[in-house]
């Protein structure tokens, strides 16, 4: 195996541990008021967060062997985002708040 073997399998298995949604339980988060209310909007009024969301959606749905550079380089940025968001845990009952439904928008359900 080369190097960008490797490094695309470890990408792959953060990945795996990050996104703890199915594409279906994603999809259908995806769809909720509570998503569509967090996170930084860009431009066109969606959040960088739901975006991400929908780009989680069409990488669980594929194969292992048709994912582009570009889905790799998600699965990199989603890896990143979860660890850093996971670590700014807030007090208390979680379930129901932003925090959390921004990491879901991101594929990981901090619940599950």
């Amino acid at each position: 195996m080369s190097d960008t073997d490797d490094a695309r399998r470890q990408t792959r298995d953060e990945f795996g541990e990050a996104v703890n949604m199915t594409a279906t339980e994603l999809k259908t988060w995806l769809e909720t008021d509570e998503s569509k209310a967090v996170g930084q909007k860009s431009g066109g009024g969606e959040s960088t967060g739901h975006e991400s969301g929908r780009h989680i959606v069409r990488i669980l749905e594929k194969r292992q062997a048709d994912y582009t550079d570009a889905d790799y380089s998600h699965m990199r940025k989603v890896t990143g985002y979860v660890a850093r968001h996971s670590a700014q845990r807030p007090k208390g009952d979680v379930e129901d708040t932003p925090w959390r439904h921004s990491l879901m928008n991101w594929g990981n359900d901090p619940l599950k």
